[in-house]
């Protein structure tokens, strides 16, 4: 039974990964300007080490800036964002047993918003240039889960209570320093980057802007993978886990350090987009169950495949103008959320 159950999960993860390959493709070839999949394979391959498949350039150059330096970054980012925060929201809703949970409930997001907007409206760290943004959100998203991680702290143990108010609190107050510094300015111009940069978008991405991002989510996920025991013990509760051998205190400070990184890192260059980290485990965990051995892969790869296709209409529906992204996630992510709550029948944990 078990080996039948892991050839199907296996079976499910092919499935995945060659959904992620046809919507790579399909998020490519879609915008104002059509491309042919084969062109877009071949300008993509074209720029392997020493062009090791032979392929001569008989493309526009248009075609090769739009395929090789506009679209392909940007539908790698969002895969890379989609599997970051979907892995990130399983990991949490372990962290607190609450299946409700999802990354930014640490005051990571409103952290981030806040360096960001310092960035943008007060030119704060300017003299970093372009990576000004992206290191103020992830000092914003850090000073952040570090003040609700001393908040949570009761005689030098983590209550989860403390550390779900501690963020609900610590949001609140980020918010309202966000709003403040919006209320504050007059440029006209960086009001509206901020608005769009809280919304969350993809339109920045860069080649440049992928290689840490990419690094964090296989650093982070590996070791999640490799404490997927620990965080099915988690869910068995607190007494259960310390019977069985976890160090709570010092799994929890670790699962808090990583989804911290994570989630601060991918916010810094995709802008606050929700739900995703809310959403994809309970599918996940209606498909293949509560074995965080299996929810971790499948979560990154349907994270990844749902940011794409969200990404690609958020292009495309008011084309020429583009849509920000938080505003797809959250049009399908609240109607999946009312239905979950009024499902009687779900549990946490469960697959069915």
């Amino acid at each position: 039974m078990k080996n039948q159950t892991t050839r199907k999960i296996a079976l499910l993860l092919v499935v995945l990964i060659g959904v992620v390959f046809v919507s790579t493709t399909i998020a490519v070839m879609v915008g104002s300007v059509s491309i042919t999949p084969s062109t877009v394979w071949r300008v993509i391959l074209s720029h392997a080490p020493f062009n090791m498949f032979g392929i001569e350039a008989d493309w526009s150059r248009s075609q090769e800036i739009i395929i090789w330096q506009i679209r392909t970054p940007r539908v790698l980012l969002a895969m890379i964002v989609g599997a970051g925060l979907a892995i990130s929201g399983a990991a949490i809703q372990a962290l607190v047993r609450n299946s409700i949970a999802d990354p930014y409930i640490l005051g990571i997001s409103s952290g981030a918003s806040v360096g960001a907007t310092s960035v943008i409206l007060l030119g704060a760290f300017s003299f970093l240039g372009m990576y000004a943004l992206s290191f103020a959100a992830f000092i914003g998203a850090t000073i952040a889960v570090i003040i609700v991680f001393f908040l949570a702290r009761v005689q030098g143990r983590i209550s989860v209570i403390r550390l779900l108010l501690a963020g609900i609190a610590v949001s609140l107050v980020l918010s309202a320093m966000t709003n403040f510094m919006l209320m504050m300015s007059k440029e006209e111009g960086g009001l509206k980057a901020v608005m769009y940069w809280m919304m969350g978008s993809l339109a920045g991405a860069k080649w440049a802007n992928l290689s840490i991002p990419f690094f964090v989510f296989i650093v982070v996920y590996l070791i999640l993978r490799l404490h997927s025991r620990h965080l099915n013990l988690l869910l068995l509760g607190e007494e259960s886990a310390v019977t069985l051998g976890v160090n709570l205190d010092k799994f929890r400070l670790l699962l808090i350090l990583l989804i911290s990184l994570l989630t601060g890192v991918l916010v810094a260059v995709s802008g606050a987009i929700g739900f995703i980290g809310l959403i994809i485990p309970h599918i996940v965990r209606m498909l293949v169950g509560s074995n965080y051995k299996f929810v971790l892969p499948v979560s990154a790869l349907l994270g990844a495949i749902f940011l794409i296709w969200a990404d690609a209409v958020a292009r495309i529906v008011i084309a020429p103008e583009e849509m920000p992204i938080g505003i797809i996630t959250a049009l399908c992510g609240c109607p999946f959320f009312i239905w979950m709550l009024r499902k009687q029948t779900y549990s946490f944990g469960e697959g069915d």
